[in-house]
């Protein structure tokens, strides 16, 4: 009779959730340590006493072309939880908009042809401007990003002669959204990957999802999924050091005991792995020789509910401006209002220390001047308010965060570099992807294979085959 081996995953966050599955799934017995009472990290939500509303750590989404977390949403059943949007609005003040659709024919890279087009928000030079950034990134592809590695994005941008106006309404807010820093401060690879992958290569790569449900419900079936092969899951069970024994980690030490193992996978930030890391065992392992040197940046959402709808569209930019996002909400009917907007502010390093009333007036102006509502009024429509800010929620993707980044795994006949039953994940591991939700996923998956010799990271979409033809082949 075999003995099923196991693994201990510490951190319960998207990284952690899916390493689990796909152990689980190579047959492996998961004892996965989250020290909240809830999984999902910082992708999770929580009940708020004061409005008793379970309210998202902040708004998250996943875009079409995130294929390993919309895979681990479908190994844990909750892909059906995630509505679609294929249009992004964009504020042009006084409650004037633009959208840039996804238009239902057209092949990639000019399905956005045409929304992009009628915008009134750009001159037909500034258009010209984007485009040829746009054709510039396009002919690049992956391999041509690899010269711009190291360097910020404000850089590309200068080479293709964007105007400040451009790059502060559309450039900024895009790049803001997906690497939680403005184009001047963000590594260029990052955000010409986000691009190209995330709008240009493939139709449905820039359609936009958001759950329809409070996020910590996404993981219901992880703990049945986790038993299914022996495992457990331990929620409030705090970590505290590995057991290394000079040549192997053999063990998780807990504020409940010792979890013994045959492999461990750390799934938490930087800085919380380098608290469970001894001084022998950072000398024995090079992967952990940068852990103090991530950085990190802040997102804030703020929650708003309005006694009458006043958010129109699923999602708005307001390019300009302080606050850079709002989402809309539905409501149940019994909730006591009428609906529910969140505010996004990225890179919210200014922000923090602000009073939870300075907070809310400043993205109530925000949104007067977006929906062309008199503050006053929006006023007092609000029922009620709960900024949210997360201070280290994503890791800085500043220009060089790439050469710090480590692997998974030892790497095969680096003998001395690293302990072999160790394993890394989380979305500041080198995944190739800026700090997001699918970083996370593909940091998962690749640890878990790692680990167990199974499975791996699920394929990008295609390229379209004229996208294919303008990078000659």
């Amino acid at each position: 009779m075999s003995v099923r081996r196991t693994v201990a995953i510490v951190g319960g966050g998207v990284a952690g959730i899916a390493a689990a599955v796909r152990a689980v799934e190579a047959g492996w017995q998961v004892e996965l340590i989250e020290t909240r009472t809830k999984l999902g990290g910082r992708a999770t939500s929580f009940d708020d006493v004061r409005s008793g509303v379970e309210l998202d750590n902040c708004q998250h989404v996943v875009m079409g072309c995130c294929t390993n977390i919309l895979d681990l949403y479908d190994r844990i059943g909750a892909l059906g939880e995630i509505d679609w949007h294929e249009t992004l609005w964009f504020a042009r003040g006084r409650g004037a908009m633009d959208a840039l659709s996804i238009a239902p024919i057209l092949p990639a890279p000019t399905h956005y042809g045409p929304s992009f087009l009628r915008m009134r928000l750009f001159s037909w030079s500034e258009k010209v401007a984007i485009a040829r950034a746009f054709l510039a990134i396009l002919r690049m592809g992956p391999r041509g990003r690899l010269r711009w590695m190291g360097r910020a994005f404000g850089e590309f941008l200068a080479s293709v002669r964007q105007p400040a106006r451009v790059v502060e309404l559309f450039w900024d807010p895009v790049v803001l959204s997906a690497c939680n820093l403005p184009s001047a401060a963000c590594e260029a690879a990052h955000a010409l990957k986000v691009f190209d992958e995330g709008m240009l290569a493939h139709r449905f790569a820039g359609a936009v999802g958001v759950a329809r449900v409070p996020l910590g419900r996404l993981y219901g079936r992880v703990e049945e999924i986790v038993a299914s092969t022996g495992g457990s899951l331990r929620l409030r069970t705090s970590a505290k050091a590995f057991a290394f024994d000079g040549r192997r980690i053999t063990g998780v030490v807990c504020d409940e005991g010792v979890v013994a193992t045959h492999a461990v996978i750390a799934a938490v930030p930087p800085d919380r792995l380098a608290k469970l890391c001894s001084e022998t065992l950072r000398a024995h392992d090079k992967r952990l020789a940068n852990l103090e040197r991530f950085t990190f940046s802040p997102i804030l959402g703020v929650h708003l509910a309005f006694r009458r709808k006043v958010l129109a569209r699923a999602n708005l930019a307001l390019p300009g401006r302080a606050t850079h996002w709002l989402f809309a909400h539905d409501v149940p009917a019994d909730a006591g209002f009428a609906q529910r907007v969140e505010a996004v502010v990225s890179a919210a390093d200014m922000w923090v220390g602000l009073p939870e009333e300075e907070t809310t007036r400043r993205v109530l102006d925000d949104m007067s001047w977006a929906l062309g509502v008199p503050v006053e009024e929006l006023a007092r429509e609000l029922a009620w308010s709960r900024p949210v800010l997360e201070k280290r929620a994503t890791f800085a993707s500043a220009p060089g965060v790439d050469a710090i980044r480590p692997r998974a795994a030892v790497e095969a006949g680096d003998l001395r570099g690293g302990v072999a039953n160790l394993f890394l994940a989380g979305e500041w591991t080198d995944t190739d992807w800026p700090s997001t939700m699918e970083g996370a996923a593909r940091s998962g998956y690749a640890a878990a294979a790692a680990c167990t010799g199974q499975g791996g990271v699920v394929a990008d979409l295609p390229p379209a085959r004229l996208v294919r033809a303008m990078r000659g082949g």
